[in-house]
């Protein structure tokens, strides 16, 4: 069984999705230290000026984790809602995904993490994304070293082998994985290239961005982003 494993980014790119389609099983990281204004908690999408960042506003304590970190309130998912609509009205599948996505985001969340497994769950649902998630937060994980914590998702999950992004080259220990008995091979992926609204193409956008502009085609587009490399 290929296991992956990523952090809960916010409304993620497509390649996050790519990622869980190529794995037998994804694990949720969502026991690692936050980083403040990283994917976590903002992404991008496409207006007629651009790209526009869509921000959650958080609160917390420094070295906290992410299952830790707060959603500060006020009006600012009303802004993101506005913003949305604004941006992707237009756009050819917009009401038949938006009606769900937005009552989602809508929930009275209190915790950042619990927002973005709501989100990413219904999106990856829209995507065919079947492979089953699992929370780091559930599981027996520990703080210990990244590397000894991925073995140890894996192995709790009866995983034999491990779907690393192309980065993990630069701080996995390789080694640990091969005496643990677990493969290791590397998603490789380029961003798509799609219909969009608003002329010049942006890569690197939200998901939202490709399922609002080309709708059941999206999955196929994801699936032909790249491949494993083993």
């Amino acid at each position: 069984m290929l296991a992956t494993i990523h952090q809960p980014n916010y409304l993620p790119w497509p390649g996050f999705f790519h990622k869980w389609m190529s794995a037998d099983a994804f694990v949720i990281l969502d026991t690692v230290q936050f980083h403040k204004n990283d994917w976590q908690n903002r992404n991008r999408i496409k207006t007629a000026n651009g790209a526009q960042w869509l921000t959650v506003p958080v609160h917390y304590r420094f070295p906290a984790h992410i299952n830790e970190v707060g959603i500060v309130e006020g009006t600012w998912l009303r802004k993101q809602s506005a913003a949305l609509e604004q941006a992707y009205g237009k756009a050819p599948y917009f009401q038949y995904y938006w009606t769900d996505i937005h009552s989602t985001m809508m929930r009275p969340w209190q915790r950042l993490s619990d927002m973005n497994v709501a989100l990413i769950h219904l999106l990856g649902g829209m995507l065919e994304c079947v492979a089953p998630l699992h929370l780091a937060s559930q599981m027996q994980t520990s703080d210990s070293d990244p590397t000894d914590r991925l073995i140890g998702l894996c192995r709790e999950i009866g995983a034999t082998g491990y779907l690393a992004g192309i980065d993990g080259k630069k701080y996995m220990q390789t080694g640990k994985f091969s005496e643990a008995g677990i493969d290791v091979c590397y998603q490789d992926v380029a961003a798509p290239v799609y219909d969009q609204l608003y002329g010049e193409f942006v890569s690197h956008l939200s998901v939202v961005d490709l399922l609002f502009n080309v709708g059941p085609e999206a999955p196929d587009v994801i699936r032909q982003m790249g491949g494993v490399i083993r």
